[in-house]
């Protein structure tokens, strides 16, 4: 199937048994990180924490990349369900008590807009780890040849090395920021699906659209 004209501006070539695969033969787990409020422990946590951070990072052979989103939830559909709720109410405390809810709802958040963080980590794993440096370097060269040529699929062997690799990985990381104070769970095919379509797509998911997935994928 062709590609259309955005799928040929991303990196992304599939998404498989929660694993992203590049187009340049690449695989990228990703991590979604719990967070901790930092400014309300004590000194003495504080200090541990950037240690124990410190130690994490320098113990790492390996990139990854730490990605903050910030995302507008839209609270209206929300709202809504306060007003509905409110004209249903058969004891007239319970309608003002709901009503003055929903009012303190709708004055505390402006323009009926909150504004969450997720954070990420992208860990990667490349096919050249697993090749070696002589393939890797026939690779590099057929760049500059006159004949250079898509890079040619992950065989599926290929791909289950490669994920081991990369499993082993993601469970280090998330070893490590579990001594941070912090929890790391692998988002699953589902899960990376929503995440990328709501990157694309912001407007819809502010409003909690999401794109049905196949079942196929759900696996």
């Amino acid at each position: 199937m062709p590609e259309s004209a955005t799928q040929q501006f991303l990196e992304i070539q599939d998404i498989r048994e929660g694993v992203l695969l590049l187009k340049n033969n690449g695989i990228r787990g990703v991590l979604m990180v719990s967070s901790i409020n930092f400014a309300l422990k004590s000194e003495e946590e504080q200090t541990a924490i950037i240690y124990a951070f410190q130690n994490f990072l320098n113990s790492l052979d390996f990139f990854c990349q730490i990605v903050i989103q910030s995302r507008n939830i839209n609270i209206t559909p929300y709202l809504d369900s306060l007003k509905d709720l409110e004209e249903r109410q058969v004891n007239d405390l319970m309608r003002k008590q709901t009503s003055s809810y929903r009012e303190f709802i709708k004055n505390m958040v402006v323009g009926d807009v909150v504004m969450t963080k997720n954070f990420y980590v992208v860990v990667p794993y490349n096919l050249m780890e697993i090749l070696g440096v002589k393939s890797a370097g026939a690779d590099f060269l057929k760049q500059f040849s006159g004949n250079s040529q898509k890079n040619e699929p992950m065989k599926d062997d290929q791909f289950q090395r490669c994920k081991t690799q990369l499993w082993q990985r993601m469970e280090y990381l998330a070893m490590g920021l579990r001594r941070c104070g912090l929890e790391a769970v692998p988002l699953t095919t589902p899960e990376l699906i929503e995440l990328f379509w709501s990157i694309h797509h912001p407007d819809q998911a502010e409003i909690g659209y999401y794109p049905e997935i196949l079942p196929e994928l759900l696996k």
